[in-house]
């Protein structure tokens, strides 16, 4: 019965040296064997492995990128800008032997390592490199925390700027600071535009130069898109043609008309119709433009002499000058016109004059005479010209 105990005990025993010696490494780890508190030469691969038992310490180191967060760091930038900046590190255990044996605890001393050299860059950089440049910021910054993990069997894989934070009063500053770049960016184009708009204004007025024909079509182009539009006022400018033909119909050459048509009745001869025709015409055209057309009623539309004048151009003196022409030739045409319509024209007249107060220096035919003081103006109608002798009310 001692024995089986005894028995029992051994296998007890040996089962217990037997798990303790056995040791399983995993894929991505490596093992590095202490005996007596020494290293051995290499570390155990992979798989399962045997050490013996209360002699051999196995420690197990992962091979694994690590990924540490760097906290954010405050510092002031080569340009005296308060910043602050946070970034990331990847690395991994490329010795493992060295990694336990030089260094107490490999994953704080990267981390502090990293933190230093966040705020090294810091300073040698300016606000617009920590903005703008954070790829070559990174490789440096890279380079410097790899310096010292190479001596514990560390390798830096990379490191990354994640933010950089900035005072909002600096951040203020950026915004106009962009804006005004942006404003003086369009100012550009614009003028830009305008240079290339000009130049090809200048071409196409030298083309329209040399053909009149297309600039007035231009001009009739742009009235019939003005009219398009029922809100817009329209003003044209004043044909030259028709300063033209009031300028050769005048009536300052009346005096010569007077004296041919004077020779021609001593003469003997009657021109009297194809002297005064282009007057009558004229006039009629005058005042229809004026009056702006017939009556839809009567057939008749009254004008003053003050709207006569203003539409038309013509002096005081031309009218005067005009009419005398009309009423010759109304007369010479209308030679028979009877006592009855003459005397209607008489009392007419006797009652205008009487109800209006008598104006100084009046012409013989209408209105003040040239260089007086104004009166109110009487109103002449459309059918004096029409011969139905239709007086001034």
């Amino acid at each position: 019965m001692l024995f089986l105990y005894i028995l029992l005990g051994l296998v007890a025993v040996g089962a217990i040296t037997l798990g303790n010696s056995l040791k399983i490494v995993k894929q991505y780890e490596r093992g590095v064997v202490f005996r007596f508190g020494r290293v051995t030469s290499d570390a155990r691969d992979p798989g399962l492995t045997a050490i013996i038992p209360f002699v051999d310490h196995l420690q197990k180191v992962s091979l694994q990128i690590i990924t540490m967060p760097i906290p954010a760091q405050d510092g002031i930038t080569r340009d005296n800008v308060t910043v602050r900046v946070d970034a990331v590190i990847y690395f991994k255990v490329v010795d493992p032997r060295r990694a336990i044996v030089d260094v107490e605890d490999y994953r704080l001393a990267v981390g502090q390592v990293a933190q230093t050299s966040l705020r090294s860059i810091i300073g040698q950089s300016e606000l617009d490199d920590l903005l703008t440049n954070r790829e070559r910021l990174n490789q440096g910054l890279a380079i410097m925390i790899d310096s010292p993990a190479v001596d514990w069997g560390i390798h830096i894989d990379r490191v990354e700027i994640k933010d950089v934070a900035l005072p909002e009063a600096m951040k203020r500053s950026m915004s106009r600071q962009a804006e005004a770049e942006r404003e003086r960016r369009s100012r550009i184009i614009v003028a830009d535009g305008e240079l290339q708009a000009s130049n090809k204004l200048a071409q196409a007025a030298s083309a329209m130069s040399e053909t009149p024909s297309a600039l007035q079509l231009r001009l009739l182009q742009t009235i019939v898109e003005v009219a398009s539009e029922r809100n817009s006022t329209l003003v044209l400018p004043f044909p030259v043609e028709l300063l033209r033909f009031l300028e050769s119909n005048s009536p300052k050459s009346g005096g010569d008309d007077r004296r041919s048509r004077a020779d021609d009745s001593a003469d003997g001869s009657d021109h009297s119709d194809d002297a005064d025709a282009p007057v009558v015409e004229r006039v009629r055209e005058a005042i229809d433009t004026a009056a702006g057309g017939h009556d839809q009623l009567t057939g008749t539309r009254d004008i003053t002499i003050a709207e006569f004048m203003k539409t038309t151009g013509y002096s005081l003196e031309e009218l005067d000058s005009m009419v005398r022409a009309l009423s010759q030739s109304v007369r010479s045409d209308d030679g028979d016109v009877d006592r009855q319509d003459r005397a209607a024209q008489s009392a007419d007249k006797a009652v205008t004059s009487a109800d209006t107060p008598a104006p100084p220096a009046q012409s013989p035919c209408f209105g003040p005479a040239f260089g007086s003081e104004p009166t109110p103006p009487p109103v002449v109608g459309w059918d004096s010209v029409t011969r139905d002798h239709r007086q001034p009310t």
